[in-house]
């Protein structure tokens, strides 16, 4: 399972990091004003379908189903299986955008209400409309992602999104030299964002094994809307952070640029969560369901302790230095042409709000496979639902008091509360089996953590001023120093405290399968 993890995480942060160079684009091409929040509530529109869709949600119905059916029933029923819910999906998905194109005013003054009366809603209806195509190509590649996945096929799934970041990195270079009218610049790279989506479903096809969803048809038979019925509620629940966020915006869209403050701050968030929340999904459910459905108890336990320990051993860590190193980390990124000193202050100060959310995402992320390993995705879902109830009803309230950075508080509270659910319920319906090794780790791990975290803080406090002045590289050389030195710092405490040896992480890498869940 680890070796498989890293292979997913690799691909994510690959992906990640590209990410950060198109939003520092963005950033720089729009700045933090108008257009800025018009583009990017459609933007994150777009997030919000990948995260449900193409980078591990899916996973959460489609791989137990087409697992239990091959088992059941073979090779060519898991194929006809898997045909049908790859037509089913992509028709649905069509229909959709074509639909949501025609009601999107209605639809963006939704996700923005305080855009209404304002020219920004029509930029937002404008951007969003140019990304509609995105939509329809993210059905089969939903489809075909988890089916690779579900065969233990990794490699091409982790690093096909890579695909996505380098189109829009492209358009926006070649933008950037053009020095386009910011509007115009929009267009074009909302424009592209479709077309992103076809090069990734292109490779999908051109490398997907022949068979394994055939024949293609669209079906609503009993099976299907069995299927659907637990796959809704189950992508639902996986992308509750970007849900959230969402939620944040709603509110936010009724004060000038709190929207292009949220979406840079959370894209750093995105990093860390990314690595182990689509790990989580993609890697975690596949072998918890096999020891589910072979009632496995070792191999269960097994499983739920190192994804634990892997979310909380990189989640808390992360957290603190996003805290630590926040405002230097935002102003490398993104201070460049448009986006201003204000924006970078601003953006910084959601961030560590934001931060403080991260172990209780990434809890979530670690904890849902277990119920959908189970066939479970209603109890995520109302967790979920719950943690954007109290993120919007707080958001009203301390965004009123103050501003940008209180509804990033917000944010991360939901986050904590659809965390406490997910804990409380299945501790009461089937308890989470944690074996003596998390037991002996857990603890050590989050004293690592906060070791390193201190240290972290104090350094970057006596060293950062001190090359305020300096060139812009200089600034980035040491801020890496500093990450490396805390990656390294946070090394040297695990091995102190008896939690991990290099050893043990060669023997972990080289390990394709967890103890109990061999063919």
């Amino acid at each position: 399972m680890i070796r498989s993890f890293l292979t997913v995480s690799s691909g994510t942060l690959a992906s990640r990091l590209l990410g950060f160079a198109r939003d520092s684009m963005i950033a720089a091409l729009l700045g933090a004003g108008p257009v800025a929040d018009a583009f990017l509530v459609a933007f994150q529109g777009v997030n919000v379908v990948r995260r449900l869709l193409t980078e591990g949600a899916l996973n959460a119905a489609l791989v137990p189903a087409w697992l239990r059916v091959r088992e059941a029933e073979g090779a060519k029923a898991a194929a006809a299986f898997a045909g049908r819910v790859l037509g089913t999906v992509s028709a649905a998905l069509v229909a959709a955008a074509a639909l949501i194109g025609l009601l999107m005013p209605l639809v963006m003054t939704a996700l923005a209400p305080g855009f209404a009366g304002t020219a920004t809603l029509q930029l937002a209806v404008d951007d969003a409309r140019l990304m509609l195509p995105y939509l329809a190509f993210a059905g089969p590649v939903t489809v075909m992602m988890a089916l690779m996945n579900a065969q233990g096929r990794f490699a091409l799934t982790a690093f096909s999104p890579l695909l996505f970041n380098i189109a829009l990195i492209a358009i926006m270079a070649a933008l950037l030299g053009w020095r386009q009218d910011a509007v115009d610049a929009a267009l074009i790279v909302a424009a592209t964002v479709g077309i992103a989506g076809l090069l990734q479903l292109l490779i999908l096809l051109l490398r997907r094994g022949g068979g394994v969803a055939t024949p293609l048809r669209i079906a609503f038979d009993p099976q299907m809307r069995g299927f659907f019925g637990k796959a809704i509620p189950g992508m639902i629940a996986s992308a509750s952070p970007q849900l959230l966020v969402v939620a944040g915006a709603v509110v936010a869209s009724s004060s000038p640029s709190s929207v292009s403050w949220l979406y840079f701050a959370n894209r750093l968030i995105e990093l860390p969560l990314g690595l182990v929340g689509v790990a989580m999904g993609t890697v975690l459910i596949p072998e918890l369901t096999r020891g589910v459905q072979g009632e496995q108890s070792s191999a269960i336990a097994h499983a739920e302790s190192r994804g634990l320990e892997l979310a909380l051993g990189l989640a808390l860590p992360a957290m603190l230095g996003l805290i630590a190193l926040g405002e230097p980390i935002v102003r490398m990124l993104f201070q460049h042409g448009a986006f201003t000193p204000a924006d970078t202050a601003s953006t910084a100060q959601a961030l560590m709000w934001l931060a403080l959310g991260l172990p209780a995402h990434v809890l979530v992320k670690a904890l849902s496979p277990a119920f959908f390993a189970r066939e479970d995705t209603l109890s995520p879902l109302f967790a979920a639902l719950k943690g954007m109830a109290v993120a919007i009803v707080l958001a009203v309230v301390l965004g009123r008091i103050f501003g940008a950075g209180g509804i990033a508080a917000s944010i991360a509270l939901g986050a904590w509360s659809s965390a406490i659910s997910l804990i409380r319920r299945g501790a009461a319906t089937f308890g989470f089996s944690i074996d003596a090794e998390a037991r002996r780790r857990l603890p050590r791990i989050v004293a690592a953590a906060f070791a390193m975290g201190g240290l972290l803080w104090l350094t970057a406090t006596l060293a950062l001023p001190l090359a305020a002045s300096a060139h812009g590289l200089v600034q980035a050389a040491l801020l890496g120093v500093l990450i490396s030195a805390g990656v390294a710092i946070y090394g040297l405490f695990l091995a102190l405290f008896g939690v991990a040896s290099w050893a043990e992480a060669v023997t972990a890498i080289r390990q394709t399968r967890a103890p109990g869940l061999r063919d």
